[in-house]
């Protein structure tokens, strides 16, 4: 089978299109053909050498695709034909991949191929940051930071049709106009006294903050309200400063962490939170910008497309 891989770490042009022996499967494997791949930061961090990879050189990164079962390997669940997806098992950048039949998320006929692989890492990651991470109220007002991203936009609209006023932090005027396209009420720019703003929009700070910065961590506390939350699930601009627990208990404020693999910790949560997932796509509450597509023999161009931070939809990869 062919497999994007690399076999030394650094820049994109560690990337190799190559042949590879197919996988051999455990028995708790299917196999599946791959459809459509989604591409990630966290594949870049992996073929830079500074994020967990699973695997001998030459590595294969991605973990987030759908296709069809072509070996279903005695699993009466599944036979060869059917429509699967996942988004947590390793080696996705290939033709065909070895998944464990606890990771496999089963898919209808109304979502495509290049949907599934577009929505469920970020939808997953922004459906348990809506209702377990905080669970969003109807009347509150929420703070999302890097408002136009992957994760920015499905939060919005899930905490839209949650009841929430959604107010957006993003880094430019076409992003934040992505922003306003998704449903958010307000969009700020980073570069402007952002703070003074949502203070203007809630005199007494917000209910929620979710941040995917890192670095903003304090920023985010100041414009939070009394006995209200951050949410932290992300280092996109640096490591956070240290948090000072008396802050918290002066302002009777809460930290929680957040990490999409403390809940999609069974099969049974994967599907259920997929399935929610999907139904809100299929019903038309949640609406997807369209992704990509590059093919997986282009997959340097697709790295490097995504490092330039042009893209603000999803880029996937098709074998």
């Amino acid at each position: 089978m062919k497999a994007l891989t690399f076999s030394t770490f650094g820049d994109s042009d560690v990337l190799e299109y190559i042949d590879i022996p197919n996988p051999q499967l455990k028995q708790d494997e299917i196999l599946v053909e791959m459809k459509a791949i989604g591409l990630n930061f966290a594949d870049v961090y992996r073929r830079k050498g500074n994020y967990h990879l699973k695997g001998n050189p030459p590595f294969i990164a991605g973990y987030e695709g759908a296709g069809i079962v072509v070996d279903a390997n005695n699993h009466p669940e599944y036979k060869t034909g059917d429509r699967v997806a996942f988004a947590d098992a390793p080696f996705a950048n290939a033709e065909l991949v070895a998944v464990n039949v606890n990771h496999i998320i089963p898919l209808s006929e109304n979502i495509s191929f290049e949907t599934a692989a577009s929505v469920l890492l970020q939808g997953l990651t922004a459906h348990y940051l809506a209702t377990d991470s905080h669970k969003t109220q109807k009347g509150e007002t929420v703070l999302i930071h890097a408002v136009a991203g992957g994760v920015g936009q499905i939060l919005t609209q899930i905490s839209k049709l949650l009841g929430a006023t959604v107010i957006g932090l993003t880094s430019s005027a076409e992003k934040a106009k992505t922003g306003f396209e998704q449903g958010a009420d307000h969009v700020f720019l980073y570069n402007e006294d952002w703070k003074s703003e949502v203070f203007k929009v809630v005199p007494n700070g917000v209910d929620a903050v979710y941040d995917s910065i890192g670095s903003t961590l304090m920023d985010s506390f100041e414009v939070t309200k009394e006995c209200g939350q951050v949410v932290f699930f992300g280092m996109a601009g640096g490591d956070p400063a240290p948090v000072d627990p008396r802050m918290l208990m002066d302002g009777s404020k809460t930290l929680t962490g957040g990490d999409l693999w403390s809940y999609l910790n069974s099969k049974e949560e994967r599907i259920k939170r997929a399935t929610q997932l999907f139904d809100w796509i299929t019903e038309g509450k949640i609406n997807l910008s369209e992704p990509t597509s590059f093919k997986l023999s282009e997959g340097k161009l697709a790295h490097d497309f995504l490092e330039s931070r042009k893209s603000t939809g999803k880029i996937i990869l098709i074998p």
